[in-house]
């Protein structure tokens, strides 16, 4: 197994997401590259993301990368629907090299490349959000999300 964290704007609606694809394991939503180990205080800098944990036989860091693409507007900073601000950019972070070399490659071969705000850096820190933020969505599912309910639901088997 391998993990990827990969931020989409507000993490409800990326977790809710990114668990219905095939050969995802298990998410965990939480911040990646804040610089506080604590939940409360001010701003850190961090980016709301989904630890992803995926098995690379079924699927690629590359089909991940695309399936996020699916899900956000590559071109907008720091905001995606309604969330503003810098806890709603967009980014892949990985604490392997090799997820990140596919992942800039990803965006790379697009032909809009030039347009395309989603960063991709290693993950220098990672804290899981509080309970009440883990699958948050299947717990209020009429709570606000980004990402249409038919491109949601696109892998759910339920």
């Amino acid at each position: 197994m391998e993990t990827l964290y990969l931020a989409g704007g507000c993490l409800w609606g990326v977790q809710a997401f990114v668990k219905t694809i095939p050969g995802v394991i298990c998410t965990e939503a939480g911040r990646a590259n804040g610089t506080s180990s604590a939940l409360e205080g001010p701003y850190d800098g961090y980016a709301e993301c989904v630890k992803t944990t995926f098995d690379p036989a079924k699927i690629s860091v590359t089909s991940l990368v695309d399936h996020l693409f699916m899900i956000i507007d590559p071109y907008s900073v720091n905001r995606q629907g309604e969330d503003v601000g810098e806890k709603y950019r967009t980014g892949v972070y990985s604490e392997d090299p090799a997820h990140l070399s596919l992942a800039a490659r990803y965006i790379q071969s697009r032909p809009d490349r030039e347009k395309i705000a989603v960063e991709v850096k290693p993950l220098t820190h990672y804290i899981p959000s509080a309970d009440e933020h883990q699958d948050h969505l299947a717990k209020f599912p009429q709570d606000y999300c980004h990402i249409p309910p038919e491109l949601m639901n696109r892998y759910r088997k339920d």
